[in-house]
């Protein structure tokens, strides 16, 4: 096996300055021939054209690199709370980890260094790594709730619950939070428009969601014309009162 380690040269003209790198790669080799023995205190054969062909065994530029444990510094959101050791893509850890500062290297002193003080654990602000960016996605989405365009019916969390199965989050009945005032229909004059409703996240982090009541008919006739991108337009408020008060007595979601 050969090791042949090869080094180019990249330059880059800009006017009459220049910038110069140096790229380093490594390239391991094999003989496709070898060579024969010679005899001990004789003078090696010469080597012929087909030993000097080799086949490539290994291109470090395009080897998989390990991941990398760091320290985190602080809490990031969608990769771990202070004093907790990650383990990440090198590219990630580099670009958003340790050139922002939010981490350092793992070693036993920064180990020792920041992890949470016991005031720090029993002060819990993120129930987990990915809770707030739970909370950013649903607030960033304006939730169709589809209802019956030709039987009556009051909204009911479990209405809001299969609205956001439908958008692909999961979430039960007890961690939503309607409206103090009662909505019911089917009525037309509450069609695209807009109310509130908080569901919260293991029992700590709370999103206010934004809902749109849209009515819907089995009978094809009866259905209203659909609105191509209708969560971009502008909708009046549903109720005079757009906030709402969270309830603390909430069970244990499973939103994710």
């Amino acid at each position: 096996m050969l090791k042949n380690l090869c080094t180019t040269q990249l330059y880059l003209l800009k006017g009459a300055n220049s910038l110069k790198q140096q790229v380093r790669t490594t390239f391991v080799l094999k003989r496709k021939y070898e060579p024969l023995l010679h005899k001990t205190n004789e003078k090696p054969r010469r080597l012929r054209a087909k030993h000097f062909i080799y086949d490539l065994v290994e291109d470090t530029q395009v080897k998989k690199r390990p991941n990398m444990e760091v320290v985190l510094k602080t809490f990031v959101e969608g990769v771990g709370d202070k004093g907790d050791v990650v383990s990440m893509k090198p590219h990630f850890v580099y670009n958003k980890l340790l050139l922002p500062g939010l981490a350092t290297y793992k070693t036993p002193e920064n180990i020792a260094k920041y992890s949470k003080s016991e005031a720090e654990k029993s002060a819990v602000q993120h129930s987990s790594a990915y809770a707030q960016r739970t909370v950013n996605m649903l607030e960033s989405i304006v939730l169709a709730v589809i209802m019956n365009k030709d039987e009556p019916w009051v909204l009911e969390p479990w209405h809001i619950k299969a609205s956001l199965r439908k958008a692909g989050f999961h979430c039960k009945e007890e961690c939503i939070k309607l409206p103090t005032e009662c909505i019911e229909g089917p009525d037309l004059r509450k069609e695209n428009k807009e109310f509130n409703c908080i569901i919260t996240i293991n029992k700590l982090e709370q999103a206010t969601l934004k809902c749109r009541i849209h009515h819907w008919s089995t009978d094809p006739s009866e259905r209203l014309p659909y609105v191509l991108e209708h969560w971009k337009l502008p909708a009046e408020p549903l109720l005079e009162s757009s906030q709402i008060e969270a309830t603390s007595t909430v069970q244990k979601p499973i939103v994710k």
